[in-house]
């Protein structure tokens, strides 16, 4: 019998036609001339040397070519990422990291710990639940991230030397105003003319790799002329060769599960947010649990061969996907592109000015600077406006990784909310017959009120909709008599629901009304059936199958009234 594949294995390459290698390779070289000088601009925003971003370009995208499911997705990883990570390193003991080598190791410790996570979650099948956090913690991470990635930069791009003590935005703004004084002319030049370059690139011609470009002349400049001789800072040697393998360090693992936690979380949402806007419509739908193991497995690999921790990032997903590329052969061929960098390449990048890269981290930012987004909550949804400005300032001030933290406890508190909100609404007669929730100009039956149940109960809303019920009934005039309960949106049945009808009832019965249950489906009724006191209530029918026929059996209940006038 002929084996087959499993289905985790290489998904992406499932129903792979011939004819796309050529454009797939294309597209993978294409992104590789934007995804490694990325990169390795995002390790310096780590406070880490720039092979390991290099190194990130290698490992971890194989091993998500090999299980991931996005066909266009280009993992490496994101300035978010890379804050993230500078957070937790900064968080160390003193004299933990007290080297260069120490401070790749425990990031490479970190980005295992981070795979870890990932697979966790997996296990304890909570991808869906991760899904959750709020688009307002979003953004309030994507300012944060973005202004301080944006303040770490101007150092480097103005030429003077920055406070390695001095953290978080507003620290580091402080610290440069005084040194504005002191800037290097030649290295703003280059830096304000790097971002010019970019900038220009990426308005008038955006299939170009801008990044290379500005890399290519950057290296040129340094090659051919004495800038260097006037103050412009060049980049730490880049060694040639491939990563050593190394085992996580067991002391760091207690000091850094908080951030591996916060940077799995972020991880898997950048990806599978990334992995849903560059899906093209015949593309098989994103299987979150797919995505937690391939980050996971390629997190892994990376903390093995010191790197950061990986993720699918939008700008360079962006490029892979209008170059064209088809499955995850595109990013194999990145990965060819980036080991050719470390065998053969990396001298040459030892004459690329600090600013050039700190231009490109400028630039690469500016997308999360969207203040679209706030206008957008404050139009519909004030309680998420204010989420997204708390998780912003309190990433601003006191650090990313709190402001994740706060962040995911502001989404469960909105979540909480939500799912806690009363589940009755007021029905109304339609002038062409029939109900809505909607207000209309029909009277309602006299001394009848007719309630929609939008769902079923739980802990939760089952006493908040029972005072909502209450306060309606209250409300009405001329007196309730009796409270028709539409319930046809209840496909589940709780103990917290039985109970609600049950308070429901009594306290309608003490004020005088009737509760009437109709409309159940057919499934319900036969759980709730189960109940003595629910079949106690259709044995006096209290239960009806449709408005129609519980409106026909109250109607006695007015017949007394009209009698009387």
């Amino acid at each position: 019998m002929p084996r087959t594949v499993p289905a985790w294995w290489c998904p992406s390459m499932r129903g792979y036609r011939r004819a796309w290698l050529r454009t797939d390779v294309l597209a993978g070289l294409t992104a590789g001339t934007v995804v490694i000088p990325q990169a390795m601009a995002y390790a310096t925003i780590a406070g880490l040397p720039v092979q390991v971003g290099l190194y990130t370009c290698l490992v971890p995208m194989v091993v998500y070519a090999l299980f991931g499911g996005a066909r266009a997705l280009s993992v490496s990883t994101t300035s978010t990422i890379a804050v993230l990570v500078a957070s937790a390193l900064a968080g160390l003991p003193r004299g933990a990291v007290d080297s260069v080598t120490d401070q790749v190791q425990a990031a490479a410790t970190l980005t295992f710990m981070v795979g870890v996570c990932l697979l966790g979650m997996r296990l304890l099948r909570i991808g869906a639940l991760v899904e959750m956090v709020s688009p307002a913690t979003l953004s309030g991470i994507r300012i944060g991230v973005g202004l301080t990635v944006a303040a770490s930069q101007l150092p480097a791009l103005v030429g003077v030397a920055p406070d390695p003590d001095d953290d978080g935005f507003f620290g580091r703004i402080a610290d440069l105003l005084p040194k504005l004084d002191t800037a290097n002319g030649a290295t703003v030049a280059v830096g304000l003319g790097s971002v010019a370059v970019l900038l220009v690139l990426r308005r008038l011609a955006p299939r170009l790799p801008a990044p290379l470009f500005v890399v290519g002349a950057g290296i040129a400049l340094v090659a051919l002329t004495s800038v260097e001789a006037h103050g412009v800072a060049l980049i730490d040697k880049v060694p040639r060769g491939l990563p050593a393998v190394r085992l996580p360090v067991a002391g760091d693992v207690l000091g850094l599960l908080p951030a591996a936690l916060a940077i799995a979380v972020m991880a898997f949402l950048e990806t599978v947010l990334v992995s849903r806007t560059n899906r093209r419509r015949e593309e098989p739908s994103i299987d979150v649990d797919q995505e937690l193991v391939a980050v996971g497995l390629a997190a892994l690999g990376g903390g093995l061969t010191q790197t950061l921790p990986p993720a699918g990032g939008l700008s360079q997903s962006a490029v892979n996907l209008r170059a064209g590329a088809r499955s995850q052969v595109a990013q194999l061929a990145t990965a060819v592109l980036a080991l050719l960098v470390a065998l053969v390449l990396a001298p040459v990048l030892d004459d690329l000015p600090r600013a050039v890269l700190a231009a490109m981290v400028l630039v690469a930012i500016l997308g999360l600077l969207d203040p679209s987004d706030f206008a957008d909550y404050a139009r519909i949804d004030r309680a998420e406006l204010w989420v997204a400005l708390v998780v912003a300032a309190i990433g601003l001030t006191g650090g990313m990784l709190l402001g994740v933290a706060v962040g995911l406890v502001l989404t469960l508190a909105l979540v909480v909310r939500q799912v806690n909100r009363p589940r009755v609404r007021r029905l109304y007669p339609r002038p062409e017959g029939g109900w809505t929730t909607t207000p209309t100009p029909v009277p309602s039956p006299a001394g009848v009120l007719l309630l929609h149940l939008d769902g079923g109960l739980y802990a939760g809303n089952a006493q908040a909709t029972v005072d909502a019920a209450l306060r309606t009934a209250a409300s009405v005039q001329p007196p309730t008599r009796a409270v028709l309960l539409e319930c046809s949106a209840v496909h589940e049945v709780t103990v917290p629901f039985l109970d609600a009808l049950r308070a429901l009832a009594s306290d309608l019965e003490q004020s005088g009304a009737t509760l009437m249950v109709t409309a159940l489906p057919p499934e319900t009724s036969a759980v709730l059936d189960r109940s003595p006191w629910f079949r106690e209530q259709r044995t006096v029918g209290r239960v009806h199958e449709s408005i129609g026929e519980a409106l026909t059996a109250v109607a006695p209940v007015r017949a007394p009234a009209k009698e009387g006038t």
